[in-house]
This record gives structure tokens, C-alpha cells and sequence, in this order.
């Protein structure tokens, strides 16, 4: 009998994991907070391939005229290529315990990603003032289109780090928050990867 109830038994709707896991004896075992992110990382994957192949189509339109390159582009992306291993720096300070270097590890992360965020709204404005409105060409369209998406996706993601971090402040142990660390710093490496794919994009198209 035991061994029928083995074979037989649902392990997708076992949960009785600590902390909200999801198990199945062994075989499986994931925390709800990281399928989530996974999950969230494929659709947005999904999202800003479909963007990505509309832009390749419609540059074969004869009323397709590329924009300038800004040259805040570059800082821009050194800004979210060193918040990236900031965070790396962070997420090996919390499974080392390191408190000290985590917290001072996280602001920096915070603090180069509000810049690239701010190097971008100075990108728009300097497209702005020499005339370049999304209005006029499908280039323009697509160029404020798709650096406002990833902006707002790193928006959020500093929301999520923010509260990491006034957790860590408020004297949180290690081992509570190491996994949230973790999570931002995957989250990072993956708006990094889709921003060098955008700026190449942008750059060399």
C-alpha cells in the first residue's frame, strides 16, 4: 500500500515545505519566491524578444531613418555592468556572513543603478532637445520604447532591493535575507544581459 501511494501520489501539489517550498520528496525543491522570479525572468525574456524581432522587421521599411548615438550610452552601461557586480560582491558577502560588506555592497549597487537610471533620462532629454521625438520615425519610437521598459524594470527591481536592504538595517539575521540577495543579484545579471542585447541592438543597427 505504501508503495502504491508512492506512485500515485501529486508531488506538483506537495507544499509542505518550510518557508513556503515546494517539494516532492527530493526530487524537487524550490522556494515560492524563486520559481517566481524564474517565472518572471522567462516572460520577460519572451517580452523583449518579440520587441526585439518587430525592431529587426520594421528597419526593412523605407521610412525607417536611424537616430544619432548618444555618448551617455557608454557611461550609462559601465554604470549597470558595475551595479551588476556589486551585487555579485554582495550576494558572496551574505553566504559569507559579511555584514559590513554586504550592506556597503548593496548601496553601491543601488546607488550605480539610480545612475544608469538618471544617465538615460539625461539620453532622452539630449535626443530631445535636437528634435528627435518618438513621434516622428518608428526608430525614435522604438528606441524610447524599449530604454523605458528596461528603465522600469530596473525600477522595480531597486524597490525590491531597497526593502533587501532596510531589512539588512534593521538587524535581520544573514540566513533570513541571503536568499533575497541572491534573487537581486540574478535579476541584475539578467537586466545587464538584456541591456547590452538592447544597446547592440540600438548601437550597431
Amino acid at each position: 500500500m505504501n508503495f502504491f501511494r508512492e506512485i500515485t501520489q501529486k508531488p506538483w501539489l506537495t507544499t509542505d515545505g518550510p518557508g513556503g517550498e515546494i517539494r516532492d520528496h527530493g526530487a524537487f525543491a524550490l522556494p515560492k519566491a524563486t520559481v517566481g522570479v524564474r517565472v518572471f525572468l522567462v516572460v520577460v525574456t519572451v517580452l523583449f524578444s518579440l520587441f526585439a524581432v518587430a525592431y529587426s522587421d520594421r528597419m526593412a521599411v523605407a521610412d525607417w531613418r536611424a537616430m544619432p548615438e548618444p555618448w551617455l550610452l557608454w557611461p550609462n552601461t559601465l554604470m549597470l555592468i558595475l551595479g551588476s557586480v556589486a551585487l555579485h560582491g554582495a550576494s558572496l558577502s551574505a553566504r559569507r556572513g559579511r555584514m559590513d560588506d554586504l550592506r556597503s555592497r548593496l548601496c553601491l549597487a543601488g546607488a550605480f543603478s539610480i545612475a544608469f537610471l538618471v544617465g538615460q533620462a539625461l539620453v532622452w532629454r539630449e535626443l530631445f532637445a535636437l528634435g528627435y521625438y518618438a513621434a516622428d520615425n518608428p526608430a525614435n519610437a522604438f528606441f524610447y520604447l524599449l530604454t523605458a521598459l528596461h528603465g522600469l524594470h530596473l525600477l522595480g527591481g531597486l524597490g525590491v532591493l531597497a526593502w533587501t536592504v532596510t531589512r539588512i538595517y534593521g538587524g535581520l539575521e544573514p540566513e533570513k535575507f541571503k536568499r533575497s540577495v541572491d534573487l537581486c543579484a540574478v535579476y541584475w545579471h539578467f537586466l545587464l544581459v538584456v541591456w547590452l542585447i538592447l544597446f547592440g541592438l540600438l548601437l550597431f543597427t
